[in-house]
């Protein structure tokens, strides 16, 4: 169970980036499926090179940067429909990633695993220290993906976070105000895909290897990941809204956990997901959280009702125009 819930914080990481482009920018973004496997295998790459591990991982992240911004300059340049960009660069990426981790092995120009099980990774040390699967592990991991929680808060909050907000409700009205939507729009996509790369490089590190198909179906899991999150905790603000998307994560891997745990096939888990991507899409319509709106609710607080007259005004008022009323027809008579 810690298991799950150290790879429910890393993939808590990839999460946020979901959130950026699914709930932010209004964007079906999938990107991510190759942008994992590119971050993973850069990083592997040059660790099996003999590269630091921080900078190698901040090397997969960056290779994330790219891919996301190939989407973006395919969407708002090329202007090709958002989904069909999204395939186009994760079909790319299939390729690229298996030439970036063929140079990490001798005498082959492609590879489509590498192992990490002898190099040096970031968690080195805690395994060194017998930290890593232990609850201080799971302090320490979530120590540092609510560092990048509060980084995505705080860039959300400012004048560009706000106009990437606004291209995402609505475009044509920030667009009116001189703000370049393609811009924004570029932008979020490359964030987005720089932090799900990321994710792909911590990963590689944990589970001591890096693979081509690891990133397959990731966009399924980066969606339960928000939409779990989000119908347990909401997204009345960002604040909220960011931490339901690493709560989602680390639910969705203690979801899968207890569901081997029962016995089920883990060729049966890609099922398994989808069912609970429908369960936490219905659910909110159909259940309790239904009756618990202050959990759920969107954008700023509900603005309050006016309050409705008083019985006794209404009637005072009715009597003041019935007295009028009879004045103004006795004064009709004396005439």
């Amino acid at each position: 169970m810690i298991g799950a819930l150290e790879l429910g914080l890393i993939y808590g990481v990839m999460a946020l980036g979901v959130y950026l482009t699914f709930r932010v920018l209004n964007f079906p973004d999938l990107t991510v499926d190759g942008s994992f496997t590119t971050g993973a295998a850069v990083a592997a790459a040059l660790i099996t090179n003999g590269h630091n591990p921080v900078l190698a991982t901040l090397a997969g992240g960056g290779a994330g940067l790219v891919a996301g911004a190939i989407t973006g300059l395919l969407h708002t340049k090329g202007r090709i429909d958002g989904l069909l960009a999204g395939i186009l660069t994760m079909i790319a990426l299939w390729s690229v990633n298996l030439r970036i981790m063929g140079t990490a092995k001798e005498g082959a120009s492609v590879a489509a695993n590498l192992p990490l099980l002898r190099a040096d990774t970031v968690f080195t040390p805690l395994k060194d220290a017998h930290v890593l699967g232990t609850w201080p592990s799971i302090g320490i991991l979530f120590v540092a993906v609510m560092v990048f929680k509060l980084i995505v808060d705080w860039f959300l909050s400012t004048n560009l976070g706000l106009a990437i907000q606004a291209t995402g409700d609505n475009g044509p009205m920030i667009r009116s105000f001189g703000v370049s939507t393609d811009g924004t729009t570029i932008l979020t996509l490359a964030l987005s895909n720089g932090l799900v790369a990321l994710c792909g490089a911590f990963v590689a590190q944990y589970q001591g290897f890096a693979d081509i198909s690891m990133g397959i179906g990731l966009i399924l899991v980066g969606l339960a990941s928000v939409i779990l999150g989000q119908a347990v905790l909401g997204q009345r603000f960002i604040w909220i809204a960011s931490f339901a998307v690493v709560f989602g994560a680390v639910l969705y891997r203690l979801i899968i956990f207890f569901a081997m745990r029962v016995g089920l096939d883990p060729n049966d888990m890609k099922l398994v997901t989808a069912v609970l991507v429908v369960l936490a899409l219905l659910l909110p319509r159909w259940g309790f959280l239904k009756r618990v709106p202050s959990l759920r609710g969107r954008g700023g607080r509900v603005p309050p009702r006016e309050p409705a007259p008083e019985r006794e005004d209404v009637a005072a008022d009715a009597g003041t125009a019935e007295l009028s009323g009879a004045a103004e027809s006795s004064t009709n008579e004396g005439r």
